[in-house]
Formats: C-alpha cells, sequence, structure tokens
C-alpha cells in the first residue's frame, strides 16, 4: 500500500518530563514544572459537584472564563483569547503570523513549543545568545534582519529561571522594529516577587504589537485540564479566533 506523501520537517520532538522511573514509587518530580500543591480545594469542589455535560461542546468562545479573566486581571474581554493549553496560543501565533523562510528568534535556553511551532510552518529559528544563563536584549537585537517577524520570550525564563526587568523589556520593545511581534510568556509571573519585574500583561497592555500569554497549568495546578490564554490588540484577537474557528 502506498502511504500519501507528506512534508519532512526537521524538528526535535517535544520530551514530556518523565511520568514514571520503573518500579519506584513515591517519586518528587519536578521535570514538567508541575505544581506540587496541586489543585485548590475550592476546583476539586467544584469539579466534583458541577453538572458536567460532557456529551455537549463547550462553547468555543469561552465567555465565562474570558470574563473572569477580564475581571481578575483587569483587562479588556475583547482582547483575550482561550486554548487548549498556551501551546495552542503559541501555535495560532506562529499560524497567523510566519510564512516558509521568515524569521523567529528565541534565546538559546528556551521552550522548546516556540520554535516547533514555528518550524512546523517553515520559518527559520534564530538563536540568540545568553549570559550566565539570563536573556540578553543586545543579542537579542544584534540577530535581527529584514526577515525577523517574531521574538519568543519566556519572563522568567523557562528552563533557567532568570528573568528581564522592567526596564530591559522596555528597552528591548523600543529597540524591535514596529512590525516585529514580541510575544512575552507569562507562565511563571506569579512566582515572581522582585520589585525590579513586571509582567508583560502589566507593562504592554495597551500596545499593538504584543501578545502576553498566561496559563492555569502552573500556579493553578490545572495542567490536565490544558488551559491557556492569550492577550493582544483586538484586531489580532480577531484574526486569532476566525483561524481557530471560534465562535466570540
Amino acid at each position: 500500500m502506498t502511504v500519501p506523501k507528506f512534508k519532512i520537517i526537521k524538528i526535535e520532538a517535544y520530551k514530556p518530563g518523565k511520568s514514571n522511573i520503573g518500579k519506584i514509587k513515591n517519586i518528587t518530580k519536578l521535570s514538567a514544572n508541575e505544581s506540587a500543591l496541586g489543585i485548590s480545594p475550592k476546583v476539586k469542589k467544584v469539579l466534583n459537584i458541577k453538572n458536567i455535560n460532557l456529551s455537549r461542546y463547550p462553547d468555543g468562545g469561552a465567555k465565562l472564563l474570558k470574563r473572569e479573566i477580564s475581571k481578575k486581571f483587569k483587562c479588556d474581554f475583547n482582547k483575550i483569547i482561550c486554548g487548549a493549553g498556551s501551546d495552542e496560543i503559541i501555535q495560532m501565533i506562529c499560524q497567523l503570523y510566519l510564512r516558509s523562510q521568515d524569521e523567529v528568534i528565541v534565546p538559546q535556553y528556551s521552550f522548546l513549543m516556540y520554535r516547533i511551532y514555528a518550524k512546523i510552518v517553515g520559518a527559520k529559528i534564530v538563536f540568540s545568545k545568553e549570559k550566565n544563563f539570563k536573556v540578553s536584549v543586545s543579542e537579542i537585537i544584534k540577530k535581527v534582519t529584514k526577515k525577523t517577524k517574531i521574538v519568543f520570550i519566556a519572563n522568567p525564563n523557562n528552563p533557567t529561571g532568570t528573568y528581564l526587568e522592567k526596564r530591559e523589556l522596555i528597552e528591548l520593545r523600543k529597540k524591535l522594529r514596529n512590525n516585529i511581534l514580541l510575544v512575552l510568556d507569562d507562565a511563571y509571573f506569579e512566582y515572581m516577587q522582585n520589585k525590579n519585574y513586571k509582567s508583560s500583561l502589566d507593562l504592554f497592555k495597551n500596545k499593538e504589537n504584543v501578545i502576553t500569554i498566561r496559563t492555569f497549568s502552573k500556579i493553578y495546578g490545572l495542567a490536565s485540564l490544558r488551559i491557556g490564554w492569550g492577550y493582544a490588540s483586538k484586531k489580532i484577537i480577531k484574526a486569532m479566533n476566525l483561524l481557530n474557528h471560534h465562535l466570540t
């Protein structure tokens, strides 16, 4: 039997953290950055008593969730998009913005999904050097060319745990061309208490060329529910909703 031809995508496969190690029990797993505390008892209660109709499709626009997010973080309901984990938001960004041979800049030690989804759509991955395992604004700017379309940064960074200060993020956005999209992943922002740190959402809530990504998988301990969200201009969110066939 002849298998229909598919395109060969040269990417490194994402390797999730190990869930078990042979017959060893009671292992403390750190490799996937899952919550050691588990979910809130309040969430457990809701999941147990809520009459969830599994035979029906959920609201594709996630209106109830978006309403609660907008209240919690004091942001515009119409500038929010929800997805199956932040991974789906990253995937939609790459599908929406990237074409073959466009360039994407990522720090040399960064979350693998940025480069995986960018490569799937044919973009070229450009790595910027880090200094003492910290993302460097100057090294990112050195890598910018006419073909640069997106810069992806997790802040604080995964897997190094280092971070860019508020002034450094502002400097980076100023030095990048206006038509380069800056995607800032806030997956671990809740863990930051340093005074010189500001989350992407707080810094760039009204910027047209910044997308903020957040997740319920880490601090909320809801990894298995796969809930992520993004925040961007209404124009970008509208395009992403069309791409994802959401009816909002």
